[in-house]
């Protein structure tokens, strides 16, 4: 009867998903009707089993993405909303209602299903027609259906995981052009996600959803090697474009035939062949092994169908019976300009075809390194691909371009080669941190308030992950991260035979050096240093079981994570050689992946087959391609400061089963390095959120509003005769911590001139540190601080004195700040925190001594310690007329510490002004155009 209830359920929640909300209990009973026997489908007996059920379970999923389209639905394409915001209890209470279900079920859905109030993606928009309505999801969702349920049944996604994708990918699609209006228009817009965080997922999910709406043209570009398009064809051919599209005549006549995956039917199956059913099919213009190629299939393969040949593609006559075409490209010059040319020649008339261009890793000139050699370099290529790009969108003008990137500072931000051809006019989407994913939060301190000597496994992420080199020599320090990948390795099948994985890949990756010679060295060494290891013998057993006691297991119960884990060593000593012979099947246990040929002896597949091996990265490995299985990560301590960024997060990712496992063997450099790489892409996010609200139904904020607010993180345009139209002359926000862009470390006589300026401040807060302390969410959180009250004048000249590299950098605050009447603010609260774990102090005045962080001398990353900014915010919320200035010094830690007592601190800031604060017209940005004739510009030239 089970199986019944399901069915009855199942087929009415097909009947009005993505619709009105109506009686889910009456559909179901209709359904019921029609089975033999009769199921209970009563409200009690769908509650017995929602309470029952596992998560994954195919109607527990089915509830859950249905409940969260309608929590996301917005207002002005569903009238049945009553104007209720969208993610909020409010909506929920009406969905549950029109459903027909009382208290208690609602009750049990939010238990089993929440509200996701907070998070979401964020969306800077320009003003756009909507046209993705519910009802055109609805009649068009073939490949998009087929594609939810791989992900379900072949990927193991959680039902959460799948409404965030679907709510994700809708909001990029509804924001293309409508492929089947009459006038043609293109939209150019930008999808930020993570670094390994399920990007290429969200892209194929706007795919399937566009070709199901009328998109006929797919052009997918992606980076610049083999095995990132081959990587990514194969994930498209695999979860996409399916069995019955793939397959042009025997099951053998296929370029998957000696896939794993394909002959143990793990590609998707839609179950009948799309041309059977009136839906679109996808031919492949290119294959897992062969990029595009000139006339490799006939300029025919480019021609489309048409049911009515004296109407335009465009019209839905002809439009939805078509097939689409798919075509997934390198970023190569050659390969391009192949394209262009066929399309050129094709008989089709190219303005009729609505067109999609997906332009994964769109900020190829990485702006990470710290090396502008590199940045250029790289963008001469870059310039040529976008010459290609600017006349492709020429070409198509119903062509909508999308741009993927996992950092907030696009290329198409900063460089106006970009601006002018790609920059995303029409919106940009930050997509949120999916669940399960293992990122700059997971590896680093971002609250460094518990002192050093006290963190422990459970309360440090870097202690539990991250291992810094010691002082013994560099190949102890390599012995240990083989052993741990030898040892987390023997824990992954001990979890297989509990149930857990199966665990298909397994890696190691080691980062030595950009260059060839350097890899094929330590390839080398790492080869040698294996045949003396002596895993296949009883010699090994010994450091691995120390390696056990006083690392691995330690960390497994303090992390936690439910997978199951071994109580001894001796439960994981049977998998030791197993694991040894996996990595090393020939003996020789290392992959080198480069861009030197001769170094490529063998291909890294994890398509076809498992792969369990230490790979030495380069180039190819810098950025899009997946390590899949990576658990341990190795850099040398000659990896420089701007190879490492080029490299960045490579164990960044999704984890799942072994997360517990993961260990960094990294210098303090590079640690350093990707934390305040982390910290400043938090940041963004955050204010980007802060502002992607909308004012009188208009949005506050446009991408062309964007390039200010990045130039306010270091960054500008690269052209010298370039600048940004838009001009931030007001920024109205209550939290404000513009404290990078103090002038640089080396600036002596400017650091001495700041530090002058807080005298007033220095010379009357407290003599004595007080305990400032505070309960927030049953947690009590408290600092030692010197603390004092000022008025409003004191702090005011205070901030008006200050100096800044950028002088633009805090100008906009200021302006603001100064314009607040005394009805407003009239005092300030200042806060210097004298914390355990600073790393140096020096006496700045008689009876002051300043306890401080070091910094690298590249700039400046002021970020105040969560625990201050908690504290003091729970303090002082209810203070009338009361802002807070919280100053915590900083220094260069390129210099020894203890010469600190010849150098000068950089005063860095973080300021929170009452909520009463907030402008009457709600805006937080105002801006000035420089450019009053050219308003829609991201960039203008520079005047002579």
């Amino acid at each position: 009867m089970t199986n019944q209830l399901v069915d009855a359920y199942g087929a009415a929640l097909r009947a009005i998903e993505r619709g009105t909300p109506k009686s889910l209990l009456k559909r179901a009973s209709l359904e019921a009707e029609e089975l033999d026997p009769v199921p209970d489908v009563s409200e009690e007996a769908l509650r017995d089993y929602v309470k029952n059920s596992s998560p994954n379970d195919g109607l527990m999923v089915s509830l859950h993405i249905a409940l969260a389209w309608w929590d996301n639905a917005t207002r002005e394409l569903n009238d049945w909303t009553n104007n209720t915001p969208d993610k909020s209890y409010e909506r929920r209470a009406l969905v549950v209602v029109a459903l027909g279900l009382d208290s208690s079920t609602e009750a049990l859905f939010e238990e089993k299903f929440p509200v996701e109030i907070e998070g979401g993606p964020v969306i800077i928009a320009s003003d756009w027609k909507p046209w993705y309505t519910p009802d055109v999801q609805r009649s068009h969702n073939f490949y998009w259906q087929h594609y939810m349920d791989f992900l379900a049944s072949h990927r193991n996604w959680k039902s959460d995981a799948i409404s965030s994708l679907d709510i994700a990918s809708t909001r990029v699609v509804e924001r293309l052009a409508d492929p089947s209006r009459r006038e043609s228009g293109q939209t150019k817009g930008l999808v930020v996600g993570y670094v390994q965080s399920g990007k290429t997922a969200n892209f194929t999910g706007v795919i399937a959803k566009a070709i199901d709406a009328g998109y006929r043209l797919v052009i997918v570009l992606t980076g610049t090697t083999n095995m990132l398009r081959e990587q990514t064809q194969r994930r498209l051919d695999m979860e996409l474009v399916g069995r019955e599209n793939l397959l042009t005549g025997s099951e053998s006549d296929t370029d998957y035939a000696d896939d794993d995956d394909w002959n143990n039917d793990r590609f998707v199956c839609h179950g009948v062949r799309p041309a059977d059913v009136r839906v679109p099919a996808i031919h492949r213009m290119t294959t897992r092994h062969f990029d595009y190629r000139r006339l490799q299939q006939g300029l025919p393969a480019l021609q489309f169908e048409r049911a009515d040949r004296t109407k335009a593609l465009w019209n839905p006559v002809n439009l939805f019976p078509s097939n689409a075409r798919l075509i997934v490209v390198k970023k190569n010059s050659p390969v391009l300009s192949n394209l262009l040319k066929d399309l050129k020649k094709s008989s089709d008339d190219l303005s009729d075809i609505p067109a999609l261009i997906i332009d994964d890793e769109s900020d190829q000139a990485s702006i990470n390194t710290t090396n502008p050699k590199k940045w250029h370099e790289e963008n001469k290529k870059r310039t040529a691909i976008n010459r290609h790009l600017s006349e492709l969108l020429k070409m198509l003008p119903r062509a909508q371009y999308v741009g993927y990137t996992a950092t907030p500072f696009a290329n198409v931000f900063v460089d106006p080669e970009d601006a002018e051809d790609i920059f995303p006019s029409d919106y940009l989407i930050s997509l949120d941190r999916p669940r399960g994913y293992m990122g700059v939060e997971d590896f680093h301190d971002l609250d460094p308030s518990i002192p050093a000597t006290e963190r422990t496994y459970a309360n440090s992420k870097e202690k539990a992950h991250i291992r810094l080199p010691s002082s013994v020599n560099e190949e102890t320090e390599l012995q240990l991260a083989l052993d741990s990948f030898v040892l987390s390795g023997a824990i992954k099948l001990y979890r297989e035979a509990k149930g857990l994985g199966p665990f298909k890949h397994h890696t190691m990756l080691v980062h030595e050096t950009m260059r060839t010679a350097a890899q094929s060295q330590r390839a080398k060494d790492l080869r040698e240093l294996w045949a003396r290891s002596g895993y296949l013998s009883t010699g090994a057993l010994r450091r691995l079981r120390d390696r056990f006691e006083n690392d691995f297991l330690p960390v497994m119960d303090a992390v936690d994570f439910d997978d199951p884990r071994p109580r001894t060593f001796d439960e994981v000593k049977q998998y030791i050689a197993v694991v040894a012979r996996r990595i090393a099947p020939n003996g020789d246990p290392v992959i080198v992946v480069n861009s030197d040929k001769d170094a490529e002896t063998e291909q890294l597949d994890f398509d076809s087959r498992s792969v369990w091996r230490i790979v030495v990265g380069g180039n190819k490995l810098a950025r899009g391609f997946t390590v899949e299985g990576l658990t341990i990560t190795y850099y040398s301590r000659n990896a420089g400061h701007a190879e490492a960024l080029m490299q960045m997060g490579r164990w960044f990712g999704f984890r799942l089963g072994y997360r517990d496992l993961v260990r960094l063997y990294v210098p303090a450099s590079v640690r350093d390095a990707f934390r305040a790489a982390g910290l400043d892409e938090m940041n963004f996010r955050d204010e980007l959120r802060q502002y992607a609200v909308m004012y009188d139904g208009r949005p506050n904020l446009r991408p062309a509003d964007i390039p200010p607010l990045v130039m306010r993180h270091g960054l500008r345009p690269t052209a010298a005769n370039k600048m940004y139209n838009a001009r931030l002359v007001e920024r109205r926000t209550p939290n404000k911590e513009p404290s990078s862009g103090y002038p640089l470390l080396t600036d002596t006589m400017a650091l001495e001139r700041n530090l002058k300026a807080f005298t007033p401040l220095i010379k009357n807060v407290s003599k004595q540190p007080k305990t400032l302390q505070a309960r927030v969410k049953g947690v009590t959180r408290r600092f030692e601080a010197r603390t004092g009250e000022f008025d409003h004048g004191t702090v005011l000249e205070v901030l008006r004195t200050l100096e800044w590299s950028d002088p633009e950098r805090f100008a906009p605050d200021l302006v603001w700040i100064e314009g607040l009447p005394d009805t407003i603010l009239q005092k300030w609260y200042v806060v210097f925190p004298q914390g355990k774990g600073d790393k140096y102090s020096l006496d700045c005045e008689p009876g002051f001594t300043i306890h401080g962080r070091l910094v690298d001398s590249s700039g400046i990353r002021g970020n105040s310690e969560p625990v201050h900014r908690i504290v003091v915010d729970e303090l002082t919320k209810d203070w009338e007329l009361t802002a807070s200035l919280i100053v915590y010094p900083v220094m260069n830690k390129d210099r020894d510490v203890a010469e600190t007592a010849d150098l000068t601190p950089v005063m860095a800031i973080r300021i929170h002004l009452p909520e009463s604060a907030a402008p009457a017209d709600r805006r937080p940005l105002v801006y000035k155009v420089v450019s009053p004739d050219k308003p829609n510009y991201a960039l203008v030239d520079r005047p002579e």
